[in-house]
């Protein structure tokens, strides 16, 4: 019987934990820091639009990791930054009492925001599932996640990367289905997570405080900035209309405890975490200079939330004067050229 190691006990983590353990899911939660030790000493507060209850779970720390077995599959939830160092702590590992048997010939299912993850993982892992998802949840409090999605959870679309799906994926996909997910297989998970970019690289604006038409054209530069970058990097973006499932009942519920413009930058930012926008804005930054294309949002954009993490504590919105600042000095955005050019 398959078995789930949930890598990481952030929002999506600790949610895709209890949603397992209330389905009568196996499954192992493991993490590190306070979250995890809360969890292990006390459970998890677990919000929902239906409620509010203390649920304990099978969690784990690092430190001290549960053993791995031949059927486990690997759900790899920790941040796109944090994802390197989380793959080289499982790679591996021993599975069973095989010699020869490691965590890289386990299937691994990477959620991470972003495009880079996957081509990490594939250098050590041999069956890696991509998974974009779509789910408002909330991690601020230790010990707390507060997940507005109604009736479900969320949405996953789930496939091998670089593509193709398989037993495993339907598998996979069956399983989160069972844990109140709305989800479903893509034979090219690329496209999706692409989309999803989209989406992500306004997540920024969150950390920002200015005038909303200003902020509004500022996120469509960014999402159009995004869009010449990835048709260049040969990217076709997934549409809505290729769904195989219909989301119209849907939706963020009311009251949920999930705030708009609170979105998972900005809860790193307020619990002092480290930041994802490298991943995001960073992706679009970096496939511009592959390709030759300017992306002056995205790049200030990065910036000003790279600067942003070197101060102690996130105690009020930064300035969008920042970001405007950054856009309208090109120099600031240009290398410099190299001394006697």
């Amino acid at each position: 019987m398959t078995r789930y190691i949930v890598i990481g006990a952030g929002a999506v983590g600790a949610t895709l934990a209890a949603q397992f353990e209330s389905a009568g899911i196996g499954y192992a939660l493991v993490g590190r820091g306070a979250q995890i030790r809360h969890i292990v000493e006390h459970g998890l507060t677990y919000q929902r639009p239906s409620g509010t209850r203390q649920i304990r779970l099978n969690a784990f720390d690092t430190a001290a990791p549960p053993a791995l077995a031949a059927d486990d599959v690997l759900l790899l939830t920790v941040k796109a930054q944090d994802a390197a160092e989380a793959l080289a702590f499982w790679a591996w590992r021993p599975v069973g009492d095989a010699p020869a048997l490691t965590a890289s010939r386990l299937p691994l299912v990477t959620f991470q925001n972003g495009l880079a993850t996957e081509t990490i993982a594939l250098r050590t892992f041999a069956h890696v599932y991509g998974a974009s998802l779509l789910t408002p949840a909330r991690f601020t409090e230790t010990g707390r996640i507060a997940v507005a999605g109604d009736p479900q959870v969320g949405v996953v679309t789930l496939g091998r990367f670089p593509r193709g799906t398989d037993e495993t994926a339907e598998r996979i996909v069956g399983d989160l289905a069972r844990a109140d997910y709305i989800a479903e297989t893509s034979a090219d998970v690329r496209r999706w997570k692409a989309a999803k970019l989209l989406h992500n690289v306004r997540n920024v604006l969150d950390l920002f405080d200015g005038p909303e038409a200003e902020r509004t054209a500022f996120g469509a530069a960014l999402v159009e900035e995004a869009k010449t970058v990835l048709e260049a990097a040969g990217y076709s973006l997934a549409s809505p209309s290729e769904r195989k499932i219909s989301l119209a009942n849907w939706r963020k519920a009311e009251n949920s405890g999930i705030e708009g413009g609170q979105q998972s930058t900005w809860q790193s930012f307020v619990r002092g975490a480290s930041s994802e926008v490298d991943y995001l804005n960073g992706e679009i930054v970096l496939l511009g200079r592959l390709h030759g294309i300017p992306t002056p949002h995205n790049e200030a954009a990065q910036i000003a939330a790279g600067l942003a993490t070197r101060k102690a504590g996130f105690p009020a919105l930064l300035s969008f004067d920042t970001l405007r600042s950054l856009v309208d000095d090109p120099a600031t955005l240009r290398p410099h050229p190299p001394a006697g050019d």
